[in-house]
């Protein structure tokens, strides 16, 4: 029987209040899968959907998923589908599920999927249970198929961050360099003048005894180094030659 979801107060964020901003360069682009009436505009929207799920820093000709495109293209899957297909893609646990914490992927999955933050500390532990006992897939479906983001993004539209008041957009976040991240990479990284690398280095050393052998001098034959035929090396001297004189 799977836990089910703890429940937390939500707390008063942007997206959950209506807003009366004049539209700029910050006001989200909505892609639709029914606004699509060319190849090249669902070409844009699997785009835009490669830019909410992965973010700009991570889309690479090799992250593409083609089989996902296809289906999506022929119409085959809805673009929630599409996105749930991202969500759980080799590429996306590669990059994100193994390199964080329970807490930083809640933080993230909010965020490309939902579209908003965290509430609260309580929404992301209680969000982070359902990934230790649904797993990683369990968790994407509980995401895709919730009222909320049907609501608000149905099966026909890329999931977008509903309001941004401030801070860098949600897609432009490195999803790798959380605080968890960044401490193991700085428990892991050699330091010099640590004593913990003394230490290591101590117990890699193999250390031979070297057992000394006594000698006996009697035992020991001595080689006749003289030579049987004694021949007076030639040598020429130049009278005239000249040394220097220290005066």
């Amino acid at each position: 029987m799977p836990v089910p979801l703890l429940e937390y107060q939500p707390s008063s964020q942007n997206q959950r209040v209506p807003g009366y901003e004049v539209p700029n360069e910050d006001t989200p682009w909505i892609y639709r899968l029914e606004d699509c009436a060319s190849a090249d505009e669902i070409q844009d929207l699997i785009w835009a959907a490669y830019r909410q799920v992965l973010s700009e820093h991570q889309i690479l000709q090799f992250n593409r998923q083609v089989q996902l495109e296809s289906q999506l293209k022929n119409r085959s899957i809805t673009v929630r589908d599409f996105i749930r297909g991202l969500a759980k893609s080799e590429v996306f646990r590669r990059l994100i599920v193994d390199t964080n914490s329970n807490y930083r992927l809640v933080e993230v999955c909010l965020k490309r999927l939902l579209g908003r933050a965290p509430y609260n500390k309580e929404e992301e532990i209680a969000w982070s249970i359902k990934v230790a006992t649904l797993g990683w897939g369990g968790f994407v479906d509980a995401l895709v198929d919730s009222e909320e983001y049907q609501s608000n993004f149905g099966d026909t539209t890329v999931p977008y961050q509903r309001r941004r008041f401030k801070d860098r957009p949600i897609n432009l976040v490195t999803p790798r360099y959380g605080d968890s991240w960044r401490d193991k990479l700085e428990t892991e990284r050699y330091k010099w003048g640590d004593i913990n690398n003394y230490m290591d280095m101590a117990r890699s050393l193999n250390i031979t005894l070297v057992i000394p052998k006594p000698v006996q001098t009697a035992n020991i034959q001595i080689p006749d180094m003289t030579r049987d035929n004694k021949q007076g090396a030639s040598a020429s001297i130049n009278p005239s030659a000249t040394f220097p004189v220290r005066l």
